[in-house]
């Protein structure tokens, strides 16, 4: 028995739930299907998703107010009716017409979270280059190397939980901003000694941002983890940039990554929106937009 559980906002899941649905009905199994929509503001994208009430076993309710990110799929599992939940993002999509049936394979006592992986399709769009390239090296990682850090490589895009451990855990509504959510999500789970169990059962990504707004959101995401670390939700192990900031700060070397992002900042910019942005540069990007955050004494 399993809850697909799925939060949108200005976004159409139709499809989406619509294939699952079909999946689910194959395996004769019991199942349900909810989906919320966080106060969306596209009347015709909300219009299109009511459609998912005419499906069997499907629900949608759209809310007056937006909650956000953390409360919404807080709500989703407290609606849930069976002891599995499978989280997944109104952008995702399954890569395989046995997804549910692979993620259902893998279900048992000894296991309490488990994560399929992530794909994305080709993209030659100049535009979206960045955020492709970044999901293809960074997110889209084969079964082996997930393995290696199976907390550090974790996504709360496409995941499956055990109800009763996840009432444990839950998503942090204290936690405010956009980014780096999966890296509390998993240091929580860390914490509480409860592994996460990989398997080969990825989801597409489908909707990428541009690389302005990628970046915009990178630098979001930035400040929300200083703040995740300041508040002691997350630490330095967790996330790589952030171990490298703090290895700066502690040697007093701060100053020369902001020089850095000064002196280079527009080059490096130039490079991130072009047909073959560098990661290696966009680390550097990040790292000295990080060091601009701390005061210059620091």
């Amino acid at each position: 028995m399993i809850s697909i559980l799925i939060p949108t906002y200005n976004y159409s899941v139709f499809k989406l739930v619509e294939n699952l649905q079909q999946q689910c009905a194959k395996l004769t199994m019991v199942y349900e299907i909810l989906v919320i929509d966080d106060a969306s503001s596209n009347t015709n994208i909300s219009a299109e998703n009511k459609k998912i009430n005419t499906l069997p076993n499907c629900n949608f309710l759209g809310l007056k107010e937006n909650i956000g990110r953390s409360k919404i799929r807080n709500l989703l599992a407290e609606k849930a009716k069976y002891g599995w939940l499978l989280f997944l993002d109104a952008d995702t999509f399954p890569s395989s017409s046995e997804f549910i049936k692979n993620y259902i394979a893998s279900f048992s006592e000894e296991r309490s979270v488990i994560f399929g992986g992530i794909k994305y399709p080709n993209n030659n769009l100049k535009s979206e280059s960045l955020r492709h390239t970044y999901g293809v090296e960074r997110e889209s990682l084969p079964l082996k190397d997930r393995l290696k850090h199976p907390y550090r490589s974790f996504i709360t895009m496409a995941f499956a939980i055990k109800k009763e451990v996840f009432n444990l855990i839950q998503f942090n509504e204290k936690l405010a901003g956009y980014g780096y959510e999966d890296s509390v999500f998993a240091f929580e789970l860390k914490e509480n000694n409860i592994s996460i169990f990989h398997i080969d059962n990825p989801v597409l990504h489908l909707n990428l941002e541009s690389n302005l707004d990628f970046l915009k959101k990178s630098e979001l995401a930035l400040q929300n983890l200083l703040n995740f670390y300041e508040k002691s939700t997350i630490n330095a192990n967790s996330v790589k940039i952030l171990k490298v900031y703090l290895q700066l700060k502690n040697a007093n070397l701060l100053w020369s990554m902001r020089l850095f992002f000064k002196v280079f900042k527009t080059a490096m910019l130039k490079n991130l929106n072009s047909t073959k942005p560098s990661l290696f540069l966009f680390d550097l990007y990040r790292l000295g937009y990080l060091s601009t955050l701390t005061p210059p004494n620091a």
